[in-house]
């Protein structure tokens, strides 16, 4: 497959958001920062930055930062993977068939925007004429936003960074990854498990990757009761990538259920 849109260098448009040349008409608001955000964002290091409390402000404006960026996202799907994953592997190729489909059915792509199975995603998404954005984190070692974005959003604090995957998500696919994976699959499942968000999709890309763990909670979770039978119906696994953007597209499509007072108020309802 060839690139549509080769990567060029992003502009910035406020503090840590920056967004591609020609993206702006994925995003209806736009606009110059606001404000409040011209207010927080960090101009040099004073020493009262390094206190918990003026720390709390460095926070709120990772929220708002975020808010701002994506409040004009349409439908959307998060999707998680390996920052190992090189091109022509397949993990990467499957990762790139996903962020494809995905925007030629219309989702906007959600990444942590870094290299590897996230790279894919983005890469794919554009290649299929869509949305892609980046949620990238700072590390110890620096994670180089990978050249597929469209909009891209830095992040100090992974409590920021993952409330903004799930609350402009519809959907979660997650590929074969570490520990972070790990960590947004079953984030994302004990949200759903505890009615903190409404059932939305999570999908599972790999059987020979996930089965084991899958197989290990149906027969070590479920018979010592530290999870229910049913909470293995809370995802779906398929080797597929048109099967997985079946399944969010079911769901897309269902009438949804009134949601819970938590939801509402994660999602901005």
């Amino acid at each position: 497959m060839s690139d549509t849109r080769p990567p060029s260098e992003p502009i910035r448009r406020s503090g840590r958001v920056a967004v591609r040349p020609g993206a702006e008409r994925f995003l209806h608001a736009g606009g110059a920062a606001t404000s409040d955000e011209r207010l927080l964002e960090k101009r040099g290091r004073p020493a009262f930055l390094d206190t918990d409390t003026w720390r709390t402000l460095r926070i709120l404006s990772e929220f708002v930062d975020g808010f701002e960026a994506l409040a004009d996202v349409g439908a959307a799907v998060t999707v998680f993977g390996s920052a190992r994953s090189q091109p022509g592997e397949p993990t990467y190729e499957l990762a790139r068939t996903v962020g494809r489909l995905l925007a030629e059915a219309g989702f906007a792509v959600i990444t942590g925007g870094g290299p590897g199975a996230m790279e894919a995603a983005n890469r794919g998404c554009q290649e299929g004429g869509g949305l892609s954005i980046g949620c990238n984190i700072e590390l110890p070692h620096e994670q180089i936003l990978n050249p597929y974005l469209d909009v891209s959003i830095e992040f100090r604090y992974f409590f920021a960074r993952k409330t903004m995957f799930v609350k402009y998500a519809d959907a979660f696919v997650i590929l074969p990854g570490g520990l972070g994976t790990l960590d947004e699959l079953f984030e994302a499942l004990t949200l759903i498990q505890t009615g903190k968000i409404r059932h939305f999709p999570v999908v599972l890309m790999g059987k020979g990757y996930w089965g084991g763990l899958v197989e290990w909670m149906r027969t070590t979770q479920v018979p010592a009761g530290t999870i229910a039978a049913d909470d293995l119906n809370l995802f779906r696994m398929t080797d597929d990538p048109a099967e997985a953007v079946a399944i969010i597209l079911a769901y897309s499509d269902a009438p949804a259920d009134m949601p819970s007072g938590e939801e509402t108020e994660l999602r901005g309802g």
